[in-house]
Order: C-alpha cells, then structure tokens, then sequence
C-alpha cells in the first residue's frame, strides 16, 4: 500500500506556492526530517489545523451511499468493492494508505474538496506532490495586475 499526507495550506501561501509546490514539498520534507523550531514555527504558520470531528461527520454524510466505513478514534477505514483506505487525521496532517490515488479520488478526495479549499499532498516514500483542490486563477491575482503575452 502507499502511504500520503495531506495538508491544509492556509490561502495565502497556497496562492503564493501553487505554482511552485516543488519548494512546498521541499519545505515539508525538511520539516519531517529536522528537529528544528525554525522549521517547526514555519510549519505551523503556513498550515491550518484538521478539525476531525468536522472531517469525520463529512465523511459519515458522504461516504453513507458511496461505502461502508468504520470509524475508531481519529482512525478511518473506508471500502467499496475492492478499494480500500485507511486514515488517520492529525492535528496538522491527514495520513492515508490506499492502493492507488484513483481509490483516494473516488473515496476521499471529493469530501475533502466540500470542506477544505487548499490542500496538498505528499507521497511519504516517494518524490510524488501535488494540490488535491486547485486554486483558481482570479484567486491568485486577486487585486494584483497580471500580464499576458501573446506570440
């Protein structure tokens, strides 16, 4: 199985990263590897916090047609047919194991896109990122002159 972790970016750094979310993920995996404040201080700074509670009644209303699930603690497994994935939600971070990605877009990602608007994911193994939730275009320039070149 392959293990992700997905943050929530506050606005102004997703707007301002979207575009370069190699840095992003640079920044995320030094956070990971590093015990240090700076980065630590940073870290809490650019992120929001998972409110699991809020996260596990999305998930119960969604995923009631959709798959049958279990729930234990901040822990949910989740199975349709034969997709299967389990999460954990953290204070600062979503950990989730699934066979492939296509099994998170069928089964997690579209609840999370109801409630969280900027949100970024990280392959825990391998050099794989990415934003789940795209940030719109007027949302990025938004009272910023942007310039276009045609040729």
């Amino acid at each position: 199985m392959k293990e992700f972790s997905i943050y929530w970016i506050k606005e102004e750094f997703a707007s301002h990263y979207f575009y370069k979310s190699d840095i992003l993920y640079r920044f995320i995996k030094s956070y990971q590897k590093e015990d240090r404040r700076d980065l630590s201080l940073q870290f809490d700074y650019i992120t929001n916090n998972f409110p699991s509670q809020a996260i596990i009644s999305n998930m119960k209303w969604y995923l009631t047609n959709h798959a049958t699930y279990q729930i234990d603690g901040n822990e949910i497994k989740i199975q349709e047919q034969s997709n299967n994935i389990t999460l954990h939600i953290h204070e600062k971070h979503i950990k989730f194991r699934c066979e492939s990605l296509q099994d998170a877009e069928k089964l997690l990602f579209p609840v999370l896109r109801l409630i969280y608007p900027f949100l970024f994911i990280v392959d825990d193994h391998l050099y794989n990122f990415g934003w789940i939730s795209p940030v719109t275009i007027s949302m990025m320039h938004h009272g910023q002159q942007v310039l276009y070149s045609y040729g």
